[in-house]
């Protein structure tokens, strides 16, 4: 009798494993959204540049277009960020996140950095703590 009842005080492995997963899955997803429309409205539709270390106009639209999130079960981890543009070799998301050189018709010239997706992340993440309070059940 006594160790029936010792059993009845250990946890289920398995569900509480199954229900950890699930919460993990969960918050992150949200947390990748938040952050995805974050970055996707700091880009503004604009025809001029905008100035280094703002977030970068949207000329053509792509940009905020191809901002996007996933959850990886693999690492239990959720990426977020640009696809990268197949246009011409090019790597404009991350150019415009870090600064580097370009091609822009013949010429190569250097790009100073506009980061959004960072600033971001970093808005955010103080989010987190709440997103994950209550989240295992």
């Amino acid at each position: 009798m006594a160790a029936m009842k010792i059993k009845n005080l250990f946890f289920d492995s398995p569900k509480v494993i199954r229900s950890v997963d699930k919460a993990t899955r969960s918050v992150l997803s949200r947390f990748g959204a938040f952050v995805r429309r974050t970055a996707k409205g700091s880009i503004r539709k604009r025809k001029k540049p905008s100035a280094p270390g703002t977030p970068p106009s949207s000329h053509t639209g792509l940009l905020k277009r191809f901002i996007f999130f996933g959850y990886d079960t693999q690492k239990r981890s959720v990426v977020i960020g640009p696809e990268r543009l197949n246009q011409k070799n090019t790597d404009a998301p991350h150019t415009l996140e870090y600064s580097g050189r370009t091609a822009i018709g013949k010429k190569r010239v250097k790009i100073a950095a506009r980061p959004y997706m960072g600033p971001a992340f970093e808005k955010e993440k103080q989010t987190l703590p709440a997103l994950w309070k209550d989240s295992v059940k």
